[in-house]
């Protein structure tokens, strides 16, 4: 046979293969229904009784109509970023920026003014009854600022290294009270002469206060999911309601009812303040799902979810949603996890926040390692020796965490440009995206790098098929992809589909990404970060 002939039977036998895959068809079904927040932080009520919640994440401020349950965008990205909401005697709204650094206010529906900048962690804010504005750091920074309500005059620093003072606000005395996130104590703050004194002790970690008509002083303890009625002058004591840990913030309508926001829950509940009887206002099932992984056992799929403010895993068959996890709640270790791998009796979350890696026993859930230091980790995978392999996004590297507790960390191979998704290949090797670069690699135990894809537009979840193909979420496309490692050849499984939800504003090093994986029967399970869902995708 000629090389012209041979040419031109191997095309048309690689044009073939492409046909046969272009034509088949696949299912989209939506397995874990989505919610209307990205977490849920800050709240506030206005004088007309319209309630508000903030989300850092979803950069966004929205306004929840209680009646229906459902909430809409009242202040879009990237200024409507909130950890915190207050209302001025006036009726002006300020909210805080937590990740830029930024204080925001506007009245009605006038322009948005910025009052400061350059305040990373500005956390929690109020107004006094004159009109001034106190807000402070936490998390990111420790100290308390009074605010120019004109954004003319820089912040004026109070105090410092409080202890984390969290969700407050001004008591009938004019004292600020507010509660110590890392103290496990509820104090008052004279502003003016810059004195903090110890009003309750004893909570696990309270993350916020208010008052309500009677002058009580209600607490929300978030490592124990309980609200706490305190008063002001004794420091007594009761526990009103139980709820679910990961509580951040409350707020008090004029009728006394309670609103208590949970991070976890994606939701908000109404409590009786009389009763303790809690009633769901809105909630999602999943928070802000990121990366997943998948595991078969036998025929039933189950999809390991980092859920940032909680570790969740999913029946691939129905959707039931089961919680292992969740942030902040006691005796719980978890650090906001946004990745994750799953490969026989491991899970491995990542989170590039808190630059950890947290591996955990698939079966029981217990953790077995939790390793720190790591620079902006977007993914990890286990090795078959222990050692395990980590995409550091902040040092543009592959790196391998080997030793006691992972302590001793090499680099593979560096110079990468956005990695995020790893899965693990053949042997010692392993697939990673390169998002920044649009590419898939492959990459041998000994820093050997091959191109398997080039010129996708920021591919970031990965998995492998059983049949060796990789799945790849291409999210500036919005779609998912096939990708045959052996030539390339590049195939859509699905488009148009709700991934890619905008970095939060503020210097980060990236966004949530959207995670992908793989049962044993080839069923494609992945992340929507936009509507913060699970979807199903099956071959017809």
């Amino acid at each position: 046979m000629s090389r012209l002939a041979l040419a031109a039977t191997v095309a048309a036998i690689a044009l073939g293969n492409a046909a046969e895959a272009s034509a088949q068809t696949y299912e989209v079904t939506k397995l874990v229904p989505g919610s209307a927040f990205h977490g849920v932080h800050g709240l506030g009520i206005d004088k007309s009784g319209r309630l508000f919640a903030g989300s850092v994440a979803g950069a966004a401020l929205y306004e929840v109509d209680r009646a229906s349950g459902t909430a809409k965008i009242a202040v879009p990205s990237p200024a409507g970023m909130s950890d915190d909401i207050a209302f001025a005697p006036d009726g002006t709204m300020a909210w805080t920026a937590f990740l830029t650094g930024d204080l925001y206010s506007r009245k009605g529906d006038g322009p948005i003014k910025k009052l400061a900048s350059g305040l990373p962690g500005i956390n929690s804010l109020a107004f006094r009854k004159d009109g001034r504005l106190y807000a402070t750091q936490v998390f990111l920074g420790d100290a308390l600022y009074e605010i120019d309500i004109e954004g003319v005059k820089p912040p004026r620093n109070i105090m410092e290294k409080m202890g984390g003072l969290n969700g407050f606000e001004f008591g009938p005395d004019d004292r600020l009270y507010g509660p110590l996130w890392f103290k496990g104590q509820v104090v008052k703050v004279d502003v003016d002469k810059a004195e903090l004194s110890v009003v309750a002790d004893g909570f696990k970690i309270p993350a916020a206060v208010n008052f309500d008509s009677k002058g009580n002083l209600w607490v929300v303890d978030t490592a124990l999911g309980q609200l706490v009625r305190v008063n002001p002058k004794t420091g007594a004591k009761k526990m009103v309601a139980q709820l679910k840990p990961s509580l951040d913030n409350l707020a008090i309508d004029d009728k006394d009812r309670i609103f208590v926001s949970n991070m976890a829950d994606n939701g908000i509940q109404e409590v009786d303040p009389e009763t303790g009887a809690a009633k769901q206002v809105i909630s999602g099932k999943l928070a802000l799902p990121g990366g997943i992984g998948v595991v078969s056992d036998g025929a039933k799929d189950t999809i390991y979810v980092a859920d940032v403010f909680a570790y969740r895993t999913v029946d691939g068959a129905t959707g039931e949603v089961s919680e292992s996890a969740r942030m902040h709640a006691d005796g719980v270790t978890l650090e906001y996890p946004m990745s994750a791998t799953a490969k026989g009796d491991d899970v491995l979350l990542s989170s590039w926040f808190t630059g950890t890696v947290q591996l955990i026993d698939r079966k029981t859930g217990k953790t077995k390692e939790m390793l720190h230091g790591f620079k902006a980790p977007h993914d990890a995978v286990k090795l078959g020796d222990g050692s395990i392999l980590v995409n550091e996004l902040g040092s543009k590297s592959l790196v391998r965490a080997s030793g006691e507790h992972g302590k001793d960390r090499t680099a593979v191979i560096g110079n990468l440009e956005g990695p995020v998704g790893l899965a693990a290949g053949p042997g010692d090797a392993v697939y990673l995206t390169e998002a920044f670069a649009g590419l898939v690699s492959k990459v041998e135990a000994n820093g050997e790098k091959t191109v398997v894809a080039k010129d996708l537009k920021g591919p970031e979840g990965i998995a492998v098929a059983p049949d060796g193909k990789l799945i790849v979420a291409e999210v500036g496309a919005k779609r998912i992809v096939q990708i045959d490692p052996k030539d390339g050849t590049i195939t859509e499984i699905a488009g148009n589909l709700p991934i890619g939800l905008p970095a939060a504003p503020g210097g980060l090093p990236s966004n949530i990404p959207t995670g992908v994986g793989v049962g044993a029967t080839g069923v494609i399970y992945f992340s929507s970060d936009i509507e913060n869902a699970i979807y199903k995708v099956v071959r017809k």
